[in-house]
């Protein structure tokens, strides 16, 4: 369920009864709430004052928890319009042809009258960590909102922009995609001004069946800004023209490793220090980044283009990217009796997976490298060649071991073996429990791990079920 009271870090906003009747076609039965603060679909954890929305699904039907809503102080509830009354004689009911799309509805309207800057961020990898930067970097001048973690399909969307009090000015959201036609739809509730594509690879290619579809999806983002809008476009990524050539807006570009608006000058191999520059004018900008790897300061060089374009100052972007806000299973770096581990399990794709390779290999320890590696999901039929493809690339870095954890990483081993890699130092198996077993056989202080797959196989419970074999619990790390 999404948690919206976690959203910002700010109080949720107060809403208007008649206006959210008004924005979603419904009625209120018997009378509307005298004030609403906030909206959630979430009975267990909504604020009290709040509005509850009960979404209907596959496997669920929010409508069976208005009443526990009711009990834990929502004061009323969005539900469809032939709901029979079940709770509180008198509990304000917003009745609506359908609460997914009224929640939309209400979402895109309080949208345009906040009337914020609103920036959408999409792309194969890498769009929360944009998002962070950016939000973090816009935040040193403007009131600023930002969805949490990946909040960015069409319930979290209208969650996040709901959640958007009445000063803020520049909100910086995501927009995801698994299936042709999403990223239009959400683009249709957000209206946004600016628009982000960090990458494009074959992510959720299952449901695509070409890397091509997967960029034209994505390029709607930009066939949905105003002309006087801006697109913000890494000049490195394969599909540039392609999606430079769908922006109806003036293009920004950023780029690594050649000419673009905003540059790579200078970066040491773990990112302890960054110079970057801004062409037009020449200022450089120094920081440094949590995560070592060229893909983190094409993600920096992103936040720092738009945070220029809307006056931030050097200094203001430079002690921002220089924070240290590391979110959950991304790039997350912990200790477990002095190995040193990084967490990097929130999700995957055959491009995530690789960045990851390249930072992890810049990685400065004194010790040996490891990696924990599950499957990447949403791959259909490209599932059984790009594993082995990514085991291939794996085969060409400096691991002192390879824990294939599930049956898709399977094929990664294989492919790792094929390409040349020891077979001694493959260690496939079925489950986190075994992974986590060979780690306590053959990892020791000093040595660092990597854990990554997609978010459906679960890989950081290896550091759970570590914990337990050693009867030591995980200490923060550097």
């Amino acid at each position: 369920m999404n948690r919206p009271d976690q959203l910002i870090g700010a109080p949720q906003p107060a809403l208007d009864a008649g206006d959210l009747a008004q924005w979603s076609g419904g009625t209120w039965d018997p009378v509307p709430p005298p004030m609403i603060i906030g909206v959630s679909n979430d009975s267990r954890s909504l604020g009290v004052g709040a509005l509850y929305v009960a979404l209907s699904g596959e496997r669920f039907d929010g409508h069976a928890f208005v009443r526990a809503a009711a009990d834990r102080g929502a004061v009323g509830a969005v539900v469809r319009r032939d709901w029979p009354r079940e709770v509180a004689p008198g509990f304000p009911l917003l009745r609506v042809a359908d609460t997914t799309r009224a929640l939309q509805q209400m979402a895109g309207a309080h949208r345009l009258q906040v009337a914020p800057r609103c920036i959408g961020i999409t792309g194969s990898a890498g769009k929360t960590t944009v998002k962070e930067l950016t939000a973090g970097a816009v935040s040193a001048c403007f009131p600023t909102a930002r969805s949490l973690g990946n909040w960015n399909n069409g319930i979290g969307l209208p969650l996040s922009l709901l959640s958007m009090g009445p000063s803020t000015k520049v909100g910086v959201f995501e927009v995801g995609t698994n299936h042709p036609g999403e990223i239009r739809d959400l683009c249709a509730v957000l209206r946004p001004d600016w628009g982000m594509i960090t990458n494009i690879g074959p992510g959720h290619i299952e449901f695509f069946q070409t890397e091509r579809a997967i960029a034209e999806e994505k390029a709607d983002l930009l066939r949905a800004l105003p002309r006087d809008g801006v697109s913000f476009l890494n000049r490195d990524g394969a599909w540039f023209d392609l999606l430079a050539g769908a922006s109806v807006a003036p293009v920004v570009t950023v780029s690594t490793r050649g000419p673009a608006d905003y540059v790579l000058r200078q970066r040491t191999a773990t990112n302890d220090q960054v110079i970057a520059q801004e062409t037009a004018s020449g200022e450089t900008f120094q920081f440094r980044l949590n995560t070592g790897g060229e893909f983190q300061v094409a993600n920096a060089l992103m936040a720092i283009a738009v945070a220029r374009r809307l006056g931030v100052s050097r200094a203001g972007i430079e002690a921002s990217l220089s924070g240290d806000s590391t979110l959950p299973m991304r790039w997350q770096r912990t200790s477990v009796l002095g190995v040193h581990v990084i967490n990097d399990a929130y999700n995957a794709n055959p491009l995530s997976m690789r960045a990851a390779l390249e930072a992890f290999r810049d990685e400065p320890l004194a010790g040996r490298k490891w990696l924990v590696l599950g499957a990447m999901l949403e791959l259909g039929e490209q599932a059984e060649p790009e594993h082995r493809s990514l085991g291939r690339a794996v085969a060409q870095g400096p691991w002192a071991g390879v824990i294939a954890v599930g049956a898709g990483a399977g094929w990664l081993a294989q492919g790792a073996v094929e390409a040349g890699f020891a077979p001694d130092k493959v260690y496939p198996c079925e489950r986190v429990e075994e992974a986590a077993r060979l780690i306590v056989e053959h990892v020791v202080a000093g040595d660092g791990v990597l854990l990554k797959a997609s978010r459906g196989a679960h890989v950081e419970h290896v550091l759970r079920h570590w914990d337990n074999m050693c009867g030591a619990g995980r200490g923060s790390g550097a």
